[in-house]
């Protein structure tokens, strides 16, 4: 493995731990410094939240969220050399909270909701995973009533329009990168809360 191959969870318990994952086009570790703001802005509700890490990856998200303090997290990703480096890393952690599950994530949301506190959504920049998936999770039951949801994508790319419940709270761009937290609101709370 090369340094291009390697990620560093940056803050929590595994502060400072570097693991590896497979070398695939497409898969890019969310940057440290984005990572960073993330984490800041979801600081007060990650210790004990549900989170879903839907296009799981490297699983920098994921893992950084157990790290902090989540109580649980769910791990998606359909690539089965992806799914077993993750299960590595989830026993090397010894993350009993974790758990890794080997589906595409359109077909992972056809299955059982479970409510999630956060829901992670980094899918590969060149797909068209990102609307679909967005409207399989405000049609089903599995988000908390008043979820967070982080969005990554290319910087270039608009977003796809929003659910008529979901409200963007924050928006950075770093690099090639831009990046949204929004939440799952009321209508009543919808009024004034972009920023």
């Amino acid at each position: 493995m090369t340094e291009r191959n390697r990620l560093r969870i940056i803050g929590g318990e595994w502060r400072g731990r570097k693991l590896s994952f497979p070398a695939l086009p497409g898969l890019r570790p969310t940057p440290d410094r984005v990572r960073e703001t993330l984490f800041n802005w979801l600081r007060e509700i990650l210790p004990g939240a549900r989170c879903l890490d839907l296009f799981a990856g490297s699983g920098a998200l994921g893992l950084e969220a157990l790290s902090r303090g989540a109580e649980e997290v769910v791990m998606v990703d359909h690539n089965p050399a992806v799914v077993a480096r993750l299960k590595e890393h989830c026993r090397q952690l010894k993350a009993a909270n974790a758990r890794v599950v080997q589906a595409e994530a359109r077909v992972f949301l056809q299955g059982t909701p479970q409510p999630f506190d956060i829901i992670f959504l980094d899918p590969p920049f060149n797909g068209e995973l990102l609307a679909p998936c967005m409207a399989e999770l405000a049609a089903r039951h599995w988000l908390t009533p008043t979820a967070r949801l982080y969005i990554e994508t290319d910087r270039h790319s608009p977003l796809p329009p929003l659910p008529a419940d979901w409200a963007i709270l924050r928006h950075k761009q770093a690099g090639q990168v831009g990046y949204y937290l929004l939440q799952r609101t009321s209508a009543s709370d919808r009024q004034g809360e972009t920023s």
